[in-house]
C-alpha cells in the first residue's frame, strides 16, 4: 500500500514535469526560473521514487534485483543525473522523453513482481553493480540526447528550424553534449567491464557470458565513435548511428538479457 500510493504520486509528478517541459519548449521560455519551475516536479519525484526503490529493493530476503526493479532503479539515476546536468548545462528538454520513460518504469515495478536475490553480494560487486548502472545511465541520457539531435537535424537539412527547434540549443552545442555524456558514460562502462573481470569468478560463465559479449561489443562501438570524433570529426548522422548502435547492445545486455531470462524463461539473470 505505501509504494504503491507513493509511487503514483511519484509518476504523476513525473508526467507533470514533462507536460510543463512541453509547454516551456513550445512556448519558447528560456528562462532559468521557468526551467526550475518545469523541473520542481520532477526533483520531488525522484525522492518519492526513491522511497519506492528502497522499499522494493531492499527486502529481507536481501536485495531484490529483479528486472523490473532494476529497470527503476536506472531510470531513477538517469532522471537524477539529468537535473544535476540542467544545473549548468541545457539537458532539461530531454525530460520530455526520460520524465514518461521513468514513470512507466515505476508502474511496471510496483504492478509486476520479479524476485533476483543474489546468492552472495559483497562490498566489490556491489561497486561493480553501481557502476554498471552509471554507466548504464549515462549512455541512456546519451542516447535520448542522439535522438532529439535527429529531430533537430532534421528540422534544420529541411529548412523547418521553427516552433520547438528554436528553443533547443545551438546544433553545435547539443552534438557537443552529446560527446560529453559518451565519454563520461565510456569511463564508467569501462571501469564496469574492469571491476567485472576482477570481483567476478568468471565473466565468460553460462550465465554471464551473453551479458559480457554484449558488453564488449557495446565497449567497441563507443570506443570506435569516440577515436573516429577524435580523429575525423565524425557528427551529424554517423555519430548518431553509432551511439544508437553502441546504446542498442548496451540495452541488450544489461536490460533486454533480464527480460528475456525472468520474465520469458523465468530464469535468474
Amino acid at each position: 500500500m505505501y509504494t504503491t500510493v507513493i509511487g503514483t504520486l511519484a509518476i504523476f509528478l513525473y508526467l507533470v514535469a514533462a507536460v510543463a517541459l512541453g509547454a516551456r519548449l513550445r512556448n519558447q521560455i528560456t528562462t532559468t526560473s521557468s526551467k526550475w519551475k518545469s523541473l520542481s516536479p520532477a526533483v520531488l519525484a525522484v525522492f518519492l521514487h526513491l522511497l519506492v526503490l528502497i522499499e522494493n529493493i531492499f527486502t529481507q530476503e536481501g536485495v531484490n534485483l529483479g528486472v523490473f526493479n532494476a529497470i527503476s532503479l536506472v531510470t531513477w539515476l538517469i532522471c537524477t543525473l539529468l537535473i544535476i546536468s540542467a544545473i549548468k548545462r541545457p539537458t532539461e528538454n530531454l525530460g520530455i522523453i526520460i520524465f514518461p520513460g521513468t514513470a512507466l518504469a515505476v508502474a511496471l515495478a510496483n504492478t509486476f513482481t520479479t524476485s533476483r536475490i543474489p546468492d552472495t553480494l559483497n562490498t566489490p560487486i556491489e561497486i561493480h553493480i553501481l557502476i554498471s548502472i552509471a554507466a548504464y545511465s549515462l549512455l541512456s541520457i546519451a542516447a535520448v540526447q542522439a535522438i532529439v539531435l535527429t529531430i533537430q537535424d532534421h528540422h534544420l537539412r529541411n529548412k523547418h528550424p521553427g516552433g520547438f527547434i528554436r528553443a533547443l540549443p545551438p546544433l553545435q552545442t547539443m552534438e557537443s553534449l552529446l560527446f560529453q555524456m559518451i565519454a563520461a558514460g565510456y569511463v564508467f562502462q569501462c571501469l564496469s567491464l574492469l571491476t567485472g573481470f576482477f570481483f567476478l569468478e568468471s565473466m565468460f560463465a553460462q550465465h554471464l557470458a551473453h551479458k559480457t559479449v554484449l558488453s564488449l561489443i557495446a565497449w567497441a562501438v563507443f570506443a570506435t565513435l569516440l577515436w573516429g570524433r577524435w580523429k575525423f570529426g565524425w557528427r551529424g548522422k554517423t555519430a548518431i548511428r553509432w551511439t544508437l548502435s553502441g546504446f542498442g547492445f548496451l540495452a541488450l545486455a544489461y536490460i533486454g538479457s533480464k527480460v528475456v531470462l525472468e520474465v520469458i524463461l523465468n530464469k535468474p539473470a
